[in-house]
């Protein structure tokens, strides 16, 4: 087994197991993680989900023994990670420690959120070996960090901290070491609490706008907001009303 899926009530935990090889991705990984990642998608009862790796590491990328006498890569095909050209309806976190470089990085960009412990290194170290970013790092990065920023880390392959990490926008959340997973847990379980039609209905907007003029993206955000306002809306409307919310209980 190289990829694990725990729930725990309304979050469902996604481990990288190939803590030998820093959880490095092969063909066999990238096809589990899309099987546990559909299956995350399918359950009706999970609404977050955080991605990891076990032992000290999140991901340190494609495992490029496999590499190293050429891959069979279809540009126009399954992504070589096999989740990152997909996106889910619910949304991920990642928790990470240790290093999260490569495709490891890109991985950990695929997902909404990220948690770095104090011993996370992200990067984009696959610049010494002349292995491109083609699972998003080339797309996300500067969309999360800024285009500046993103060359520092694509030019040179510099490896960025958890402090560094947290003030560039990186990470959004930094720990201890060793409590990654505990806080994104924790931070997931937040999310799952909300009403779901519309923090999917927002979070759908907000990745699908980059895509579209300012117009067309302002339109596409009204018209996601007609399901939720039919919904759960006029529930929470009725909550406030009635007191909630009030000194802070919601």
């Amino acid at each position: 087994m190289t990829v694990s899926t725990t729930i725990d009530g309304p979050v469902a935990v996604v481990t990288i197991e190939r803590p030998d090889v820093r959880n490095a991705i092969d063909l066999a990984t990238a096809d589990a993680l899309v099987d546990a990642v559909n299956a995350v998608e399918a359950d009706e009862g999970v609404h977050a989900a955080v991605l990891t790796g076990a032992g000290d590491s999140f991901c340190a990328g494609f495992d490029l023994s496999l590499a190293a006498d050429g891959v069979d890569y279809d540009p126009d095909g399954r992504a070589v990670l096999g989740i990152t050209r997909t996106t889910t309806t619910k949304p991920f976190i990642a928790a990470v420690e240790g290093h999260a470089v490569a495709g490891g990085l890109e991985l950990a960009l695929w997902c909404d959120l990220r948690v770095a412990s104090a011993t996370a290194v992200f990067g984009v170290f696959c610049r010494r070996w002349g292995v491109p970013l083609i699972d998003g790092g080339t797309v996300r990065l500067p969309r999360i960090v800024g285009h500046g920023r993103a060359m520092d880390m694509i030019l040179t392959g510099r490896g960025v901290g958890a402090d560094e990490a947290l003030a560039w926008g990186l990470a959004d959340r930094a720990v201890p070491a060793g409590s990654a997973r505990e806080a994104a847990v924790a931070l997931a379980h937040e999310i799952a609490a909300f009403p779901q039609v519309c923090l999917r209905a927002d979070r759908a907007s907000a990745i699908g706008q980059w895509g579209h003029p300012l117009d067309e993206a302002l339109t596409r955000e009204a018209h996601g907001g007609v399901e939720p306002l039919r919904t759960e809306a006029r529930e929470g409307a009725r909550r406030f009303v009635q007191g909630a919310g009030r000194h802070g209980a919601f």
